[in-house]
């Protein structure tokens, strides 16, 4: 069963517990709009960047390194969206810097929490020029000792991969590094994940005690697609002085984008994850398109020559399991083959099916069979356990949860329209 509770965004931080809902039950949470803010954000900026947004409004030279340490604390480590609370700032540029900028928060059209404490939120930003706003999704899996947040880099993908959901979207266009990050400061928000203490030092959160501990680039999208505006989010998100996320807890996951793996690893520095869900050139070229610009030699080339690989710094490898397709046991031989002498976990994702797939999960015997033979070669093959079926949050799923609470309103106005 399915249940909707309607939230006003400032009581929002309520658990399904506090709102009388039972466990066994989804939520989706319809969170009253926000008015997209006219004004620039400074939420994404980077510290030159957010140096030159506050000369523009007349704070001088000497000043600006303080102003900007200032500012990216309140609104990293606090996570304010106010300038009135920024308490170590004078009231006359508190006042200056809310008539010229904003720290608002997208809107948050719906939120859905599942029954294993997944959630799904739904996020509106402006159309940045011609057309519609545009809406992603970002997921925040809850684990015994981490709290990992799936976040998205793109509206819509160009990719195609055949098994996957996401890639049934055109893409609309690139996420901002303001629009990356607030993903991660929503689900802070949501989550209560932001310190309390009202004070201009306040407190830092430690690693150990946050809800959001990990994030990874595997929502919506191809993160290498769009490298600068992603570079400038994960640098901001573990930057040591805000976010302070670890980069070993930063994954960036591609399906094989080659020219952009040596950049993640000189210029981001964070862990990586490839989309590899084939061994053999022929079938990857229909899971994975982009095999076909890409094959197999030059992606393992390029993963063997990642900046900082080790066996304290493995690249994960996630291969999504499709009944008779690419789960035998020689799929397994060949991919223990494949990725010789490259430090690896692979990660085995059971197929989450979506309206329309042609493809089944592989039998659970068979995944078991599979990972036995790889675990057996020296690699750690976890089996993912699916997470957010019942509100299509998990792999591959992302969005089409959305198009089907769209289809759904649009049929209700229909029906009201004809009597």
């Amino acid at each position: 069963m399915a249940v909707s509770l309607d939230l006003t965004r400032k009581g929002s931080n309520v658990t399904p517990e506090q709102a009388g809902i039972q466990q066994e039950d989804a939520v989706s949470v319809r969170v009253a709009p926000v008015s997209a803010p006219e004004k620039p954000s400074l939420l994404g900026l980077n510290r030159p960047e957010l140096a030159a947004a506050l000369a523009r409004v007349g704070v001088p030279d000497r000043q600006l390194r303080m102003r900007v340490t200032q500012l990216w604390h309140w609104i990293y480590v606090r996570g304010f969206t106010d300038f009135e609370r920024m308490t170590n700032v004078s009231k006359e540029l508190r006042q200056t810097l809310a008539d010229a900028y904003t720290l608002a928060r997208p809107e948050l059209v719906v939120e859905q929490i599942s029954v294993d404490g997944t959630r799904k939120w739904l996020m509106r930003f402006p159309s940045r020029g011609a057309g519609r706003p545009v809406e992603i999704e970002t997921v925040y899996i809850p684990e015994e000792g981490r709290g990992t947040l799936c976040v998205s880099s793109q509206v819509g993908c160009t990719l195609t991969c055949s098994f996957c959901h996401t890639g049934t979207q055109k893409l609309v266009r690139n996420l901002t590094s303001e629009e990356i990050i607030a993903q991660i400061m929503v689900a802070r928000d949501r989550l209560g994940d932001f310190p309390e203490i009202d004070t201009p030092q306040g407190a830092i959160v430690p690693s150990e005690g946050r809800l959001v501990s990990n994030v990874v680039m595997m929502g919506m999208g191809e993160p290498l697609y769009n490298f600068d505006e992603v570079k400038k989010a994960l640098l901001i998100a573990s930057d040591g002085e805000g976010l302070s996320l670890s980069k070993r807890r930063i994954t960036l996951s591609t399906s094989g984008v080659v020219p952009g793996i040596q950049r993640t690893g000189d210029e981001i520095g964070c862990m990586l994850a490839i989309s590899l869900h084939a061994v053999r050139d022929d079938l990857r070229n229909t899971l994975v398109p982009i095999n076909k610009k890409y094959p197999l030699k030059e992606l393992m080339e390029a993963c063997r020559n990642y900046p900082g690989l080790s066996n304290a710094k493995r690249i994960t490898f996630e291969y999504v399991m499709l009944k008779g397709v690419n789960d035998s046991l020689d799929d397994a031989k060949e991919l223990v083959r494949l990725l010789k002498g490259i430090p690896a976990k692979i990660n085995l994702i059971p197929f989450n099916p979506w309206p329309g797939t042609n493809y089944e999960c592989s039998d659970w015997e068979q995944i078991e069979v599979f990972a036995d033979f790889v675990n057996r070669a020296g690699y750690a093959s976890p089996i993912r356990t699916p997470r957010g079926r019942d509100i299509f949050a998990a792999c591959g799923q992302l969005k089409s949860e959305s198009e089907r609470l769209k289809r759904t309103e649009r049929e209700r106005l229909e029906a009201a329209a004809h009597g």
